[in-house]
Order: structure tokens, then sequence, then C-alpha cells
């Protein structure tokens, strides 16, 4: 995990070196100042030496003044080195996810993902900060501190000596019960960000269903959880205060009354004894600086293993070592196909999937809900990879293409569409980045997403909020289907992506498929009959299996269920929307 971490520091090494630098050096230097005051005390003040106080009094200045600078340049530097740290972190778990296959990203939510990247990050920025700076200067302040006040009378440094074991004593039995407590916390966090993100991505639904106090108790809830753990995390922490300052006025006390005794005996000077008392106070300030340092990392621990966990996560899907970029033609064949979502699961999701789909040909798959049409389509573009038997595009087994290549030619319009915040055009342009305005028109053309674009005022410059929420469910299908026959596909799937088009948009989108890409392979999973009754071939999926396979025709006569789909929604007055607009 350290090691993790660490190796995102990169070109911040530099200040990772200095800072620490800077930080023993301001010490030094604040360590030789009570000195320079006890000089100034015996030698000048008490045998009226006006020239050694000036003296001692400018090199005082001078050390003060070097002290300021060297911890300035120690800020600056922890800052950038703990600044840069958190943005090479967020980057390079972002970028890891960005190559995570669908099965690693089932492994985690959506908020644990968002608070490994914000919250968890910080934690471990803030914690990276105080350790370049306090954990440096703390147990420098300590270390010398204490070799001065042994220097100057070691009796009375014992009694430092004998505080600071105490107090670690206590403060690392509270540390310990304080860093459980921590490690729980941001499990909880992934629940309040969860219930903050449904929130506001279902707030229309959440209004209509008048569910807002439902959504605030939960909110609530989960925010108490955060609450209830920081107190008493706190709670323990908050202990160490009260702790160190009768430790520091107990030292105190003991150091003046014995050094005051020891004045009178004339075994101490009064400089010396000034001096014991500013190491007294920088040893058990610095004690109380490392408390809040292992606090913070105990704090930051819990994160920086999250983090290390996301970034060491490998991919379930990886390129080949020598891949293919070419895809002969829109071939797909599925031999002995079997999945599993986990390996530990007892039933596959899919078993014996025997299936052939020539180029060029239109292939509709129907079935119940939970008869895994979505699961047998992703294999095809390595969405997930097959847990037994090969999966064939182009003759080759897609685990042997190269996985742009493969996705490029293999376009796939998901059950769930989703537009980004930009405008129309900058959309449609994920299918191909470098596409005229002149192509995506055409592509619009052919998913029927002109008849709308050209009634809005900005045309294909409107701009579509976050998740496409100012167009419709029809309008959005469509725009994602123009968006992924930008890519020229060979292969082209819509899952289920004309449910919220009427019929008569719909039978415009498969004829304008049929007579402008016939080269194109197109799978299309839909739930109305309709949209797949005029494919070359019908898949039947039922349970994980393929229950039937043919024409229309062929499965109305052999196919049970079918038939029984057919039929029920073909009695009556057919389609309510066959005349009418989108929904």
């Amino acid at each position: 995990m350290l090691k993790t971490i660490l190796s995102n520091v990169k070109e911040f090494k530099k200040d990772s070196i200095i800072t620490p630098l800077m930080m023993i050096f301001e010490v030094i230097l604040e360590t030789i100042i009570p000195l320079m005051m006890a000089s100034i005390i015996d030698n000048g003040v008490e045998k009226g030496d006006v020239n050694h106080i000036f003296k001692m009094g400018g090199y005082m200045v001078i050390a003060a003044a070097l002290s300021l600078i060297t911890g300035l340049l120690g800020g600056k530097y922890a800052a950038s080195a703990s600044t840069g740290l958190a943005r090479n972190l967020r980057q390079t778990m972002f970028e890891k996810i960005q190559s995570y296959s669908f099965a690693n990203i089932d492994k985690y939510s959506t908020a644990g993902l968002i608070t490994r990247l914000t919250t968890d990050v910080t934690n471990v920025q803030h914690a990276y900060q105080m350790i370049l700076r306090m954990f440096v200067r703390s147990p420098a302040t300590l270390i010398f501190a204490m070799a001065m006040a042994f220097t100057i009378n070691s009796k009375l440094a014992c009694i430092y000596l004998v505080a600071v074991i105490i107090l670690s004593i206590i403060l690392g039995f509270a540390l310990t019960r304080v860093a459980k407590y921590f490690a729980n916390v941001f499990k909880k966090y992934d629940d309040l960000n969860a219930s903050v993100q449904e929130n506001i991505s279902a707030i229309r639904v959440v209004k209509a269903y008048v569910r807002e106090d439902h959504e605030k108790s939960k909110f609530r809830k989960a925010s108490d959880n955060v609450y209830k753990l920081f107190l008493k995390a706190e709670n323990l922490t908050i202990l160490a205060s009260p702790i160190m300052q009768i430790t520091v006025y107990t030292c105190v006390l003991l150091i003046s009354w014995l050094g005051a005794k020891m004045i009178v005996q004339d075994s101490m000077t009064t400089g010396q004894l000034m001096s014991l008392l500013t190491y007294c106070m920088n040893i058990l300030m610095s004690l109380m600086m490392l408390s809040m340092i292992f606090v913070m990392i105990s704090m930051s621990y819990a994160g920086a293993q999250r983090i290390a966990e996301v970034i060491n996560e490998t991919p379930a899907i990886q390129n080949p070592e020598n891949p293919d970029f070419e895809i002969r033609d829109g071939s797909v064949e599925f031999k002995d196909v079997s999945f599993r979502y986990d390996s530990g699961e007892n039933e596959p999701v899919l078993s014996d999937i025997n299936i052939k789909i020539n180029s060029g040909e239109t292939v509709g798959i129907i079935g119940g809900t939970g008869s895994s049409k979505s699961t047998l389509i992703s294999l095809i573009s390595r969405l997930y990879d097959a847990t037994g038997g090969e999966v064939l595009v182009g003759g080759k087994n897609v685990k042997k293409y190269d996985l742009e290549a493969l996705r490029n030619n293999v376009s796939v319009v998901l059950q769930k569409n989703v537009l980004f915040s930009g405008t129309i055009l900058e959309n449609l342009r994920w299918g191909d980045e470098n596409a005229s305005e002149e192509e995506c028109k055409e592509a619009c053309r052919l998913a029927c997403a002109d008849e709308f674009i050209e009634k809005l005022p900005e045309k294909y410059n409107t701009f579509i909020e976050q998740g496409g929420t100012n167009v419709s469910g029809g309008q959005r299908q469509r725009l994602c289907i123009a968006r992924a026959l930008l890519k020229k596909p060979k292969i082209l799937i819509l899952d289920d992506s004309t449910s919220a088009v009427d019929t008569a948009t719909d039978a415009k989108i498969r004829e304008a498929f049929a007579t402008k890409i016939p080269d194109t392979t197109k799978i299309i999973i839909a739930q109305r009959i309709s949209s797949v009754q005029h494919a070359d071939k019908i898949i039947v999926m039922e349970n994980g299996k393929i229950n039937g396979f043919g024409t229309h025709d062929e499965l109305v006569r052999n196919n049970d269920i079918y038939r029984d789909v057919y039929e029920s929604q073909t009695s009556g007055s057919g389609d309510f929307d066959e005349n009418r607009g989108e929904a």
C-alpha cells in the first residue's frame, strides 16, 4: 500500500526531500535561540555587559529570521509535494478506472469510487503534508531539545524523559483505539455519498412519488452514522489535551522549584533555568504535535488502503500480447459459450450458447426480463469475457483482437442511454471525434433524430444537460443510435434502444438500417415483436439459454414462448402508438 501511494509522488520527489531538510534547519535554529537567550541573561544582564546583550541579540534576530525563512520554504515545498501527490493519485485512479472491465466496475459502488477520489485523497494529502513537515519537525525538536536539556542539567532533564515516556504510553493506547473508528468511518462515507448521489440523480422520481421525507430520513441516518463514529474518535482524541496540559504544568512546576534551589546553591544559572523551561515547552509541545500527526495518519491510513486497492486492481479484461487490429467482417459466432459474473456462482448466467450470425444479417433477440439478453451481447465487444467456450467476430476469437479496434468495430447502444453535458454535435462526436457536421447529420437522419433536432432553436448546437435531462427518452435513444452509427461499425448492437420510440419511428430506423448500412451486422434486443419480426433470424432467450432460433414465421409455428409473446402483442388493436409520436 505504502509503495503504491509513494510511487505517485513522481515529479515532486525534490519537494518531498527539500521539505524535511528545511524543517531540520528550522529546528536547529530554534534550538540555538534559547542558548543565546541564556547567554544574554547570564553574561549580559547579570554582568551588565551591554555589548554582549546587543551582540547576542543580533545573533538571535538573525537566527529567528533564518528560522522563519526555512519554515516558510518548508511550508511552500510541503504544499507543492502534498497537492502534487493528491493530483497524481486522482489521475492514476481515474486512468485505472477507465481500464476496468464491467466485472471490475461491478466490484465497487459509484459512491465508493467518488469517496476514494475525493475524501480519501484529501486525507492522504493532508497526512503527507504533516508527515513531511511536522513528522520531521516534532521528533527533531524532541531529540535536539532533549539533548540540549541533558547538556545543561541531566538531573532536571530526567523529568522530561519520564514525562515523555508516560505520555507516549497514554497517547499510544488512545491512538490505537482511534484508528479502529477511522477504519470504519470511510465505509459509512460511501453510504452517505450513495444516498446523496441516488437522490440527486433520481430527484424527479422522488418528487413524483412525494418521497422527500423518506429520502431526508435515509440521509439523516447515513449522516448520523458518520457523526457517531467521528464523535467516538474525537472523544478519545480530546483526552490527549488535558493529559498533555497536566504533564506540561507539572514539569514546569518541578523544574522551576528544583531549578530555583539549584540557583540558590550556585549549581545552575538563571539563564540555564530559562533555557530548560523553554526546552520543556518545546519537548512537550512536539509530543502533542506528534499525537495530532498520528491521528491524521490514522484517518488517512484507511483511505490510503482504499486508494491503493483501486490502483492495484487488475483489470479483468486486458489486451493480448500481439493483438490483431484488422477485423475481417461482421460475422459473429458463439461456440459452447457459458458465463458467470462471479467464479463462485453455482449456476452460470449463460450456458450452452451456440449461434452463428453471418456478416450483414439483422438478428433480433427477445426474451423475458432476466433471460441474460444484455449479458449475451456484452460478450461480443468484451465488456465481459466468456468464462467458457469462444466468442468469434470476423472468424477470430474476440480475445485475440486489440480492445480498442474491437470496440470501434462493434458499436453498442446500451440499455441505459447516457448523454454528456455539451452540444448535440459534441455528443455525436463521441462516435467519431473527427466527424464532419454533414456526417453527423447523416447519422442523425439514419437514426431519425434529425426530425426533432431541426426543430430546436440552436439545432445541432443545442446544449444537452448532464445525463440528457432536457430531451425526452425517445430523443435520447435516437441520439445514442446516431452516435453509435458514426463509428461506422461492422457490428451494430441495439440493446432495447428503441423502447421509448414509437413503432412508426422504430420502423423508419429499421428501414434506414436495411437500405443504408446493409453490410453492417445488426443485432437488436427488443421487447416488442414488431422491432424484430422482420429480422433475418430471431433468438429467443430463456434463463440464460437459447430456447429458439429462426425466422419470425418459423418461431411462430415452432416456439411456444415466441408465439405467446407474438399473440399477446398482436391481439386486439396492436401497439397504441403505431401512428402516433414518440414517448
